[in-house]
C-alpha cells in the first residue's frame, strides 16, 4: 500500500493518514475515476484523526473524523457543482474553502500551506474548464429554446436567435464530428447524462 500513496507524499502529508484514507476512498471510486491528490489536516496540537480533502478527476470530496478517528463523515461534489475555491493562509496552517453553485460552503483549516496550493492548483484548473462547460451548456439551451442548432460557441457571435435560411447558408456549421467527440469527453467525465448524450448525437447524426 505505502508504494501506491508515495506520490501524495510530495507535501509532508503523514503517510498514516493518507494510506488510511487511501482505503476509504477506493472503494468510492466510480468507473474511469481516478485519486489526483490527498492533502491531510495538521493541528498545531492534538492531530490523532486529521480530516482531510481529496481531489479526482471527477469530484472533491472532505473528509471529517469523529469519535476519535472512529467515525468518518463525507460529502462530496462533482466538478460541474463547484461553483469556486480559495485559500487563506496564516501561522499554523492554511484554511482551504469551496462553495458549491447552490451555495453551500466547505472548510477545512489547519492544511499545510504547501497543500493548500496544491488543492488550489488543481481546483482552479477544474473550474476553469466547468466554467467553459456551463457556458456551452448555457447556449445550447438558448439555441434549443429559439429552434435553433448547437453551432461553435467559441464565436460569441453565434449567441444571437438564428437568422433566415439564407443569412445561414453563409455561416459555416461546426464539424459534426468535432461536437460527437465533445459530447463523449463531456459523458465520460459525468458533466451530461447518457440520455442527454443520445438525444444530442441522433440531433447531430440527423443533420449529417
Amino acid at each position: 500500500m505505502i508504494n501506491d500513496i508515495k506520490k501524495f507524499l510530495n507535501e509532508d502529508q503523514d503517510p498514516k493518514a493518507v494510506e488510511k484514507i487511501s482505503e476509504k476512498v477506493n472503494d468510492l471510486l466510480t468507473n474511469g475515476e481516478t485519486v489526483e491528490y490527498i492533502a491531510v489536516q495538521n493541528k498545531p496540537a492534538i492531530n490523532i484523526s486529521p480530516d482531510s480533502i481529496v481531489l479526482t478527476n471527477k469530484r472533491i470530496l472532505f473528509f471529517r473524523s469523529k469519535s476519535f478517528g472512529l467515525v468518518t463523515d463525507f460529502n462530496d461534489y462533482l466538478w460541474k457543482d463547484v461553483a469556486e475555491s480559495h485559500i487563506s493562509e496564516a501561522i499554523l496552517g492554511s484554511t482551504f474553502t469551496m462553495t458549491a453553485v447552490t451555495g453551500y460552503i466547505e472548510t477545512i483549516d489547519y492544511i499545510p500551506k504547501s497543500q493548500a496550493r496544491k488543492l488550489y492548483q488543481y481546483a482552479q484548473g477544474k473550474e476553469e474548464q466547468m466554467i467553459e462547460y456551463r457556458r456551452e451548456k448555457e447556449l445550447e439551451e438558448r439555441r434549443a429554446a429559439a429552434g435553433g442548432i448547437v453551432v461553435n460557441t467559441q464565436n460569441e457571435n453565434l449567441e444571437k436567435p438564428a437568422e433566415p435560411q439564407e443569412a445561414k447558408s453563409e455561416t459555416p456549421a461546426e464539424d459534426p464530428m468535432e461536437t460527437l467527440l465533445k459530447l463523449k469527453a463531456f459523458l465520460d467525465n459525468d458533466l451530461i447524462s447518457l440520455e442527454d448524450y443520445e438525444t444530442k448525437k441522433k440531433e447531430i447524426l440527423s443533420r449529417m
